[in-house]
């Protein structure tokens, strides 16, 4: 009885074998994919997240976004920022509105799911200003401004945006530009806040009467820079709403907040 279970194990594994062989290699992309006739189209839409470049088994980029993929692991895994901005400007280039190599998309795609050129990615954009900031603060900006192209309502671009903006300010050498840049940090925060506003609704169910603590803590920063304590002292007070049920990453800058409101509201006395 053994012998002959062990002779079908063998036949099995002989007959499994031989199928193995006549299947054709697999190539990322290609395989399966464009040979399978049950295999559905491809979405237009690029997956706009991380993918372990490992797992991918690409030995070397080929679009827009294995270019992107790329980069995310040299930035993650190698900390390689030299070369994953070289892969990540690579991949921009190859899907991009300015040579048309890419398109905005607003309204539902057609029925065969289809687009072509294909949408533009925002998260290589996001990864590239980050990276940018710094050493091309201008160039990270029109990043970020290109993501809010792509997705108008996506948090936190907006105050990636005015945190440049602060930043541009406080290494100003011509004094003269620096209450613009500042305006231009309070248009982008303003906008940050407009994305997620307090309804009368969300009041009722939770009791907030504000919002993003963060922004309004960098709008009070940004009014006590600028000696105009009255809007200071507004901005504090919605951080102060907006944190009474949610507390802060920072809570010490709950009590300097209090703190800063009871100093300007005693200056404005003086005065």
């Amino acid at each position: 009885m053994t012998y002959r279970l062990s002779m079908i194990a063998l036949s099995t594994s002989l007959a499994v074998g031989a199928w193995a062989q006549t299947l054709p290699i697999y190539v990322a992309g290609i395989t399966y994919q464009q040979t399978n006739p049950n295999y559905p189209i491809r979405n237009p839409f690029y997956f706009e997240g991380r993918v372990d470049w490992n797992l991918l088994k690409i030995t070397q980029p080929s679009n827009a976004w294995e270019y992107a993929q790329r980069g995310i692991y040299k930035q993650d895994d190698l900390e390689d920022y030299t070369g994953a901005i070289a892969d990540y400007q690579q991949s921009i280039s190859m899907n991009n509105l300015a040579n048309k190599t890419c398109q905005l998309v607003s309204t539902a795609p057609p029925a065969t799911g289809q687009l072509d050129p294909p949408p533009c990615m925002f998260m290589v954009r996001l990864r590239l200003a980050g990276l940018l900031t710094a050493s091309q603060p201008q160039q990270a900006i029109a990043l970020y401004q290109e993501v809010l192209a792509i997705d108008p309502l996506r948090l936190g671009v907006n105050a990636a945006i005015a945190a440049i903006y602060v930043t541009l300010a406080g290494q100003a050498t011509d004094q003269t530009q620096v209450p613009g840049l500042y305006q231009q940090a309070i248009t982008a925060f303003t906008a940050e806040l407009a994305l997620s506003p307090v309804t009368p609704l969300q009041t009722q169910l939770t009791t907030d009467t504000a919002n993003n603590a963060h922004v309004h803590w960098e709008l009070a920063q940004i009014y006590k820079t600028l000696n105009q304590p009255s809007d200071e002292m507004n901005e504090l007070n919605l951080y102060l709403q907006a944190t009474k049920w949610h507390s802060d990453t920072y809570p010490w800058r709950i009590q300097l907040a209090q703190k800063r409101i009871a100093q300007a509201q005693a200056a404005q006395k003086n005065n």
